[in-house]
């Protein structure tokens, strides 16, 4: 099965299992009332694919992400505070081998985002992921395609570029574009080091009676030196430092929408946050991963 899943996925190694743990360094910052702010978080991410024949796979990944921001002010009951979010997304669907260079993936993406205290349809968002992927040689395959998703703030496109590209036989790039990516030096067999961007747009839908069906935007783009050491077998430890640029938690009421969002660009943004809390700073990244390497 892993033999197949090398052909058809079409990468170099795969992050099969990642927990994560995130820490930002409390500052002073927030709207309208200035304090100091805190924050942290984690992700779970898992990803299962299951070989259906020696060209199709039936691809799924399941992300938990989480994240805790508080403010030493008092902001009062119409704001969230502590701010406690909660996001469970599912990718789901088919990669199909088209020939010996080319694959095409469709994905079904539904999101539970939400505060955790009221359950209900209105936490589900829906979107997909189309993509087409070219291996132009054996150091170099590219995925080109686009995101699609019902944000709370309104519909959100994202034009995609996957990239996965050893460069030589020490330093390589990968990544999601706009998403991810990351760039690494492979120093020893089992040590890496680099530079990594991870950059996500979520929103979550909140159940507290004072302000039950307001959303949160959160925004960052995280830039990150980062270290990566094998610890036994396909186990890794990673650490991450680096800036959030342009992190923000803003809450909205629900009527309180934009038009349509195509990557950073809003189209019909007249929103008025009722608080923001958190800005750029500096954030600490500690993970453990379990990779599948594809090169043996």
């Amino acid at each position: 099965m892993l033999t197949i899943s090398q052909a058809v996925l079409a990468q170099s190694s795969l992050d099969l299992l990642t927990v994560s743990g995130r820490y930002g360094f409390p500052q002073t910052a927030g709207e309208p009332i200035a304090a100091k702010n805190s924050e942290y978080g984690g992700l779970v991410n898992l990803k299962i694919p299951i070989v259906l024949s020696d060209k199709s796979i039936f691809y799924s990944e399941v992300s938990y992400l989480w994240s805790h921001v508080e403010s030493e002010a008092d902001l009062g009951t119409a704001v969230a505070n502590p701010l406690d979010i909660k996001g469970y997304i599912l990718q789901t669907g088919l990669v199909q081998t088209l020939n010996e260079k080319q694959k095409l993936h469709l994905l079904f993406v539904p999101r539970f985002m939400s505060d955790g205290e009221v359950k209900s349809e209105d936490n589900w968002q829906f979107g997909g992921v189309v993509m087409f992927e070219n291996r132009y040689n054996n150091d170099l395959m590219l995925r080109y395609g686009l995101l699609y998703n019902t944000e709370l703030f309104g519909p959100s496109l994202t034009p995609l570029l996957h990239v996965d590209w050893n460069i030589n036989s020490k330093w390589s790039l990968a990544g999601l574009f706009p998403i991810s990516l990351k760039l690494a030096y492979q120093a020893t067999e089992s040590f890496s080091t680099g530079f990594s961007y991870f950059a996500l747009v979520t929103s979550y839908r909140l159940g507290t009676p004072e302000y039950e069906g307001d959303y949160v935007e959160r925004r960052s783009i995280d830039l990150t030196a980062y270290a990566r050491q094998k610890i036994v077998n396909n186990i890794f430890l990673e650490g991450r430092i680096g800036y959030a640029v342009g992190r923000s938690y803003s809450q909205y009421d629900e009527d309180d929408q934009l038009d349509f969002r195509i990557m950073i660009l809003d189209f019909g943004d007249d929103r008025v946050a009722k608080n923001t809390m958190m800005k750029g700073g500096p954030i600490a990244n500690l993970r453990l991963v379990y990779n599948l390497s594809f090169d043996n």
